[in-house]
């Protein structure tokens, strides 16, 4: 069975660091997390086909994202949730067309004028409209409390199956509160030299 996330052999952080590779199983919350120089803060762009890798290759649901014409590329974003580091809110639209944005529904406000928490819950809900089985977030819980943060990826987890979660997630970051790790059922490690390194439960 194809992992709806793979990495393969890709370079991050340099040319001389170790090959990259890594599957996210389905309905599982696989988190890597890593200082700012490992190159863990690409990983979301490679997935989606907005980077290249200058070697391996990315796979979402079997498929390279980064090879596909721009229209199919475009297309095929739209079974993906993205939650990009910060919260990626377009700040010239309200909160409601931010969410509303990939549907085109909250409040009125700017995102200059909610505080990070409000702002962060309507980046996840804009992430999870089209209800995707894959979403990535970058750094999806700085700045928010331990409370929040557990709301928030209990929402994302979109309920529970047989399997696990109903969706795949994968999360980047250099760390996660601690309420959060008892729901993720794999934590890596990603050092400067590109070694991945499985935490401890």
């Amino acid at each position: 069975m194809t992992a709806p996330l793979a990495f393969e052999g890709l370079r991050l952080g340099g040319r001389d660091t170790e090959p990259f590779t890594l599957a996210v199983p389905e309905h599982h919350t696989v988190a890597v997390l890593g200082d700012e120089d490992s190159g863990v803060g690409t990983l979301g762009g490679y997935a989606l086909g907005l980077e290249r890798s200058a070697a391996g290759r990315a796979t979402v649901f079997g498929v390279v994202i980064a090879d596909l014409p721009q229209l199919e590329r475009l297309a095929f974003r739209r079974r993906v949730g993205y939650l990009p580091a910060g919260e990626g809110l377009l700040q010239n639209l309200s909160l409601r067309d931010n969410v509303a944005l990939p549907l085109r529904f909250a409040a009125q406000r700017r995102p200059a004028q909610a505080n990070e928490e409000e702002r962060r819950r309507a980046a996840i809900a804009r992430a999870t409209a089209f209800d995707p089985a894959l979403v990535i977030m970058e750094q999806p819980f700085d700045g928010l409390t331990a409370r929040a943060a557990a709301e928030l990826l209990e929402f994302v987890r979109g309920g529970e199956t047989a399997e696990g979660a109903r969706r795949t997630i994968l999360i980047t970051g250099q760390e996660l509160p601690a309420v959060i790790h008892r729901r993720i059922e794999r934590t890596y490690r990603l050092t400067r030299a590109g070694a991945l390194e499985l935490e401890p439960a």
